[in-house]
């Protein structure tokens, strides 16, 4: 009787212990997979960080050199017209050779349209270096700590990178963008972190509109246009709140509570890791002790809403 009891008591001990020692190698193994996904994103955002600002500085420099010789270009051709007009001025009846080559090159049509030429030239390098500086602006390379900055800032520079996507296509019109800022001090973060997040929320809002637009006509989403709403507000004076809201598809209930794990993905092989919003969540949470919430109703759209603190603690 005794042998039996001792026996009982030793494999109730034994199965105790066991028990203990699965939720710690449970607890272990989810650790691992966390640093593994926060390891294999970190080196993804590097890279693409180093790739992104090699990129804008290699185009800005040729670039540089192409504006600020254009407004030379721009003076040399008034003088030249300038003259030519005084020329035909002096000369109204030139001879039949001169007088055929300026028919031959329209040569009348060529005067008005060099300057507009030139304008439209002016305005296309603007366009690219608003661009370059939006890619030095998102990628943030150069800066690893904490740092005081216009949050709006990372936010236009993510929505003129993704400004491709916004565009109107053959089978829906241009997705509108609805912004919404409140006057913000500037909000002590990882700036290139935190512009990743907004990256991942856009583009997931993106996904949703097509996906709830091959469902609609054009003439439908016309009627009822597609629309991402970015609102920012103050919370208080300890924090700050960044809102970014779909009329899309919406997120199912069983799918919603499984967003921000890692490697959950509802999109097709190729399309999506599961990573971004993972990620998104521990950058928040984590990085700069905030929250990042979401609210979703099928049928009605997405709101994910981020709160950061204004001013970061030294210990993060």
């Amino acid at each position: 009787m005794k042998t039996q009891l001792k026996l009982y008591h030793l494999t109730e001990y034994l199965e105790h212990q066991v028990g203990e020692r699965t939720a710690e190698l449970k607890q272990a193994l989810h650790q691992v997979q966390q640093s593994q996904v926060q390891l294999v994103q970190s080196e993804k955002m590097a890279a693409l960080g180093q790739l992104v600002a090699g990129v804008a500085h290699e185009i800005n420099n040729p670039l540089n050199f192409i504006y600020a010789n254009l407004s030379h270009m721009e003076e040399y051709t008034e003088i030249f017209l300038d003259f030519l007009e005084l020329y035909q001025k002096n000369y109204p009846h030139p001879v039949d050779e001169i007088k055929e080559q300026a028919e031959d090159v329209d040569l009348e049509f060529v005067q008005s349209d060099v300057i507009k030429t030139i304008a439209s030239m002016k305005i296309g390098t603007e366009r690219i270096r608003e661009i370059v500086l939006s890619l030095r602006n998102f990628s943030r390379i150069d800066e690893a700590e904490f740092k005081a900055v216009d949050i709006h800032e990372g936010i236009e520079s993510t929505l003129m990178i993704l400004q491709h996507r916004f565009k109107a296509q053959t089978k829906r019109p241009e997705i509108q963008i609805i912004r919404k800022y409140d006057k913000l001090p500037a909000i002590e973060c990882y700036s290139g972190q935190l512009n990743q997040v907004f990256m991942n929320i856009l583009v997931n809002a993106i996904d949703s509109l097509e996906e709830a637009s091959s469902k609609f006509t054009y003439q439908q989403i016309h009627d009822n246009p597609n629309q991402i709403v970015i609102r920012t507000s103050v919370i208080d004076s300890k924090s700050v709140e960044i809102a970014i809201g779909d009329n899309g598809c919406g997120i199912p209930e069983h799918i919603r509570q499984y967003i921000f794990d890692p490697f959950f993905t509802t999109k097709p092989v190729g399309k999506g890791t599961g990573m971004g919003l993972s990620i998104s969540y521990q950058i928040i949470t984590e990085k700069h002790k905030g929250q990042l919430k979401c609210f979703s109703e099928v049928g009605q759209g997405t709101k994910f809403v981020i709160q950061i603190p204004i001013h970061q603690s030294i210990h993060n």
